[in-house]
């Protein structure tokens, strides 16, 4: 088998957007034999990459797939020549990604500011970050973590504080976001200096979870 993290992190089935969430710094593919248990059996070789300040669960897929493809053909040249060594996992340093859920992109924005922008990339592009607008569903495709201003007031969590020409600025639990690409219910994906320009925000609304 071929998984998509490097064993015995990220056992499981989400192996690929749980390295985005979680802000880890490096992912990458392990070839495996097969076992009874989840992603338990013996290891046989492993690649590894650095995840980009903006990778996506796309992104990374895409990069894993390449990677994958590659390193199974090594593994079998190895498995042929009777050089391939099997590794056994250490369950101490085991962890597991759970199946993603669509209800896993009902954004809480009393979490922090960092946590939001990384479940963001994580799940785009599915089951994707959301939230409400005006009682409409809105899906965030992308924003920006700004660096805090030293006695800036604060919102409430979900309170979008301003509105520029590229951007809606909102309150979280810790810090603000920059909301830069957005996708409101019934209409295409934008970045939201476009949808400002059709639809009217003002300072103050809230963004609330589903």
């Amino acid at each position: 088998n071929v998984h998509a993290s490097l064993l015995p992190k990220y056992r499981g089935a989400g192996p690929i957007q749980w390295a985005v969430i979680n802000g880890e710094k490096e992912s990458g593919v392990t070839t495996m034999y097969m076992c009874r248990e989840i992603d338990k059996g013996d290891m046989l070789l492993k690649d590894t990459v650095t995840l980009d300040p903006k990778e996506t669960g796309d992104s990374l897929h895409d990069k894993l797939s390449m990677m994958g493809g590659t390193l199974l053909l090594k593994t079998i040249d190895q498995l042929e020549d009777g050089s391939a060594v099997r590794i056994p996992q250490c369950e101490e340093e085991s962890t597991y990604a759970p199946k993603l859920e669509k209800t896993m992109g009902n954004i809480d924005w009393t979490k922090d500011a960092v946590s939001i922008e990384r479940l963001v990339r994580g799940l785009n592009t599915w089951p994707s970050a959301y939230t409400t607008l005006n009682g409409k569903t809105m899906k965030i495709w992308q924003c920006d973590v700004l660096p805090e201003e030293e006695g800036a007031s604060k919102g409430a969590c979900g309170e979008i504080l301003e509105v520029t020409k590229k951007a809606m600025i909102v309150q979280t639990g810790e810090g603000r976001l920059a909301l830069t690409e957005i996708q409101l219910a019934g209409k295409a994906r934008m970045d939201a200096g476009a949808f400002l320009r059709g639809y009217k925000v003002e300072p103050g609304t809230m963004l609330k979870a589903e």
